[in-house]
């Protein structure tokens, strides 16, 4: 199981996302309009793919409390994830980076108060989002 999680992550940056939440799919969509040279791939953490990945690095399949980055084999999660995509998406989105400088205790306290109430906040759907056939190239 690692060798496919090993596979799907060679050469790839990887948000993988919960694809039922409103806050998510929000954030996504982010994403893809702001991504223009398609440095990250997006991947449901309900998927086979997504599944796989957060097996690989010893995440539940089932309960989803961040959002996480796959990058040069190492797994990012809550405020990490956060900064390292915002600061790769060049201007003015990696201007955020500057809470970094914050404590990580603090900024991963903020980023789990919205993480874990994010459905009750922003709305869950009933099934996961499919993509827009014209976004596919963002999707791993």
């Amino acid at each position: 199981m690692s060798d496919d999680a090993t596979i799907l992550m060679h050469n790839q940056k990887i948000i993988l996302f919960d694809a039922q939440c409103k806050l998510c799919s929000a954030w996504c969509n982010f994403i893809i309009n702001n991504d223009a040279n398609t440095i990250f791939k997006l991947c449901s953490v309900q998927s086979p793919k997504g599944e796989r990945l957060l097996t690989h690095f010893g995440f539940s399949t089932n309960e989803y409390a961040s959002m996480v980055l796959v990058e040069d084999g190492k797994a990012f999660t809550q405020s990490h994830a956060f900064f390292n995509v915002v600061k790769q998406l060049g201007y003015p989105y990696k201007l955020a980076n500057v809470f970094s400088i914050l404590p990580n205790r603090f900024n991963n306290w903020l980023y789990d108060r919205v993480a874990l109430n994010r459905y009750t906040l922003f709305g869950k759907y009933q099934y996961c989002r499919i993509p827009n056939p014209d976004d596919a190239k963002h999707y791993l």
